[in-house]
């Protein structure tokens, strides 16, 4: 068996949310294509943050339309590793206004530190888990092994920011622990994301994977890269487009506040995101009348 990209549909799909935040952005090629690899019944999170993971991992559920359920666990309070968010009712906030339209049918948001979930999952229950939380190695190590009951007989787990060498990250090195311990793969790229084949009968699919990813490393190394790469562009083309939307308000603003013709093409920013294009050379003709200049 052959590597072939175009046996991973998903891992070329557009993630239908992007925050701001790119800490995961390059994996969400990857994480969406395992589930649907998977097929899991059962998907939680521990650490969810602005949602660019946990969004697909939804997103991938919902359209294979399976009968999985999801969870996102996290106090969206901050943590040791990324300090106190002065704005995590906001940031909640925002991820709800995507996430409860879409995905609340199969979905739900847990507001809670990790261990007060503990006893909301049965033994053996959760296909899938994703931790990244606190980043400290005491932490991670404490997460992995309280959580490890909880996963099934196919049971897979990520670890995000496994390449990450800051101080007071410690993922690479409780990685470095435990990767020999089980079947495993770890992508460099976007601060390393591992994944551990937990459970004494992993999914055949999977498994088929995990031989390919041994006998041909580089090209699922790079393939998974190049697609993260991919989405991290959208994610940047976004950024600037949300910029740009911004600074038109503002010139329109100028605009109406001296007796200037407002540009009215400013519209949404989600119209400004669909034609990015028009949307910047109206820009561009807006920032000419407030400098003098209505030459075009």
């Amino acid at each position: 068996m052959k590597f072939n990209p175009f046996d991973y549909p998903l891992a070329w799909a557009d993630p239908a949310m992007l925050s701001l935040n790119s800490d995961f952005v390059g994996h969400i090629p990857f994480v969406m294509g395992l589930v649907d690899l998977l097929r899991p019944g059962t998907v939680v999170e521990l650490g969810t943050h602005t949602g660019n993971s946990y969004c697909a991992f939804c997103q991938a559920v919902r359209l294979r339309q399976m009968p999985t359920r999801c969870y996102a666990v996290d106090t969206w309070r901050g943590d040791a590793s990324m300090g106190d968010y002065a704005n995590g009712d906001a940031i909640l906030a925002q991820l709800r206004a995507h996430h409860d339209p879409n995905y609340a049918s199969f979905s739900t948001l847990l507001r809670m530190t990790f261990d007060e979930a503990l006893p909301r999952f049965a033994d053996g229950s959760i296909d899938l888990l994703h931790i990244d939380g606190c980043h400290t190695y005491e932490a991670v190590r404490h997460d992995f092994e309280a959580w490890l009951p909880k996963l099934s007989d196919r049971g897979v787990v990520l670890l995000h920011d496994t390449a990450e060498r800051r101080a007071g990250f410690g993922v690479y090195r409780f990685w470095a622990e435990v990767a020999a311990k089980y079947p495993s793969l770890n992508f460099e790229h976007c601060h390393g994301l591992g994944m551990l084949l937990v459970g004494a009968r992993p999914e055949p699919a999977l498994q088929d994977f995990m031989q390919l990813a041994a006998a041909e490393p580089a090209a699922i190394q790079q393939f998974f890269a190049f697609q993260g790469l991919r989405v991290g562009k959208h994610q940047a083309l976004d950024y600037s487009v949300a910029f740009g939307w911004h600074v038109q308000s503002l010139l329109n603003a100028w605009a109406a506040a001296h007796g200037k013709p407002v540009n009215p093409q400013c519209g949404t920013i989600q119209a400004a995101q669909a034609d990015p294009i028009s949307f910047f050379y109206n820009l561009y003709l807006s920032a000419q009348q407030a400098l003098g200049n209505t030459s075009s």
